[in-house]
C-alpha cells in the first residue's frame, strides 16, 4: 500500500468483517512531537489472546477466501520502518484496538493519503456501521460521527449521492482548516 489512509481503510474493514457496528478512527498529526499517530478501534468479536501474535503474521489469516492476511503486518512494518511502533490489543466479545505511530518527518514514511476519500468509502460501503473519525493536527481537531449525521438526515441514507458529496466536501474543508497556520 502506498498511503496510510489505505492501511486505515483495510484495518477498519477487518473490524467490520469481525462484526463491528462501530469503528473509531483517530489520526493525530502531532507535528510538534514529530509523530503521526493512528488509532483504529472496533467493537467486533475481538481476537482471542492466543491469536494476537498470529494476527500480525502475514502468512496466517482466519479468512477462508485467501491464505494470507497482510493488512496488520504491512502496517506494523511501515510504522517500525519509520522509527515508530505498532500495538494491537483485543478482547474477545469487545473488539480490537490497533495503534501505529510513525516518525512524522521520516524519509520512508508514506504519505497519509486521501483521508476524506477513505473515510467516505468506508461510510458509503457500510451504511449500517457507525464511524467516528477524529483528525488532530497539533492543537486543532475535528470529529465526524455518523450517528449524529444519521439523526440530522432523518431517514435519508448515508449512501445518497448528495449526502456523500456533502460529507466529502465537509471533511476536505475541515482537513484544510486543520492545516492552516
Amino acid at each position: 500500500m502506498r498511503e496510510i489512509s489505505l492501511h486505515i481503510m483495510d484495518i477498519a474493514e477487518n473490524g467490520i468483517t469481525a462484526g463491528a457496528d462501530c469503528i473509531r478512527i483517530v489520526v493525530n498529526e502531532a507535528c510538534n512531537e514529530n509523530r503521526l499517530k493512528i488509532e483504529i478501534n472496533d467493537n467486533g468479536k475481538g481476537i482471542p489472546e492466543n491469536m494476537i501474535d498470529k494476527a500480525i503474521d502475514p502468512f496466517v489469516t482466519t479468512r477462508t477466501t485467501r491464505r494470507v492476511g497482510l493488512g496488520l503486518s504491512l502496517l506494523k512494518t511501515a510504522a517500525e520502518r519509520c522509527e515508530g511502533e505498532f500495538t494491537i490489543a483485543s478482547e474477545p466479545g469487545k473488539g480490537t484496538r490497533v495503534n501505529a505511530v510513525f516518525q512524522y518527518d521520516h524519509i520512508d514514511r508514506m504519505p497519509l493519503g486521501k483521508m476524506a476519500d477513505s473515510v467516505i468509502m468506508l461510510i458509503a460501503g457500510n451504511p449500517d456501521v457507525d464511524f467516528v473519525y477524529t483528525h488532530i493536527v497539533d492543537e486543532k481537531d475535528f470529529t465526524m460521527d455518523t450517528r449524529d449525521i444519521k439523526k440530522e438526515l432523518e431517514g435519508i441514507s448515508l449512501t445518497n449521492p448528495t449526502v456523500i458529496q456533502h460529507l466529502t466536501k465537509s471533511i476536505k474543508e475541515e482537513l484544510s482548516r486543520l492545516r492552516q497556520k
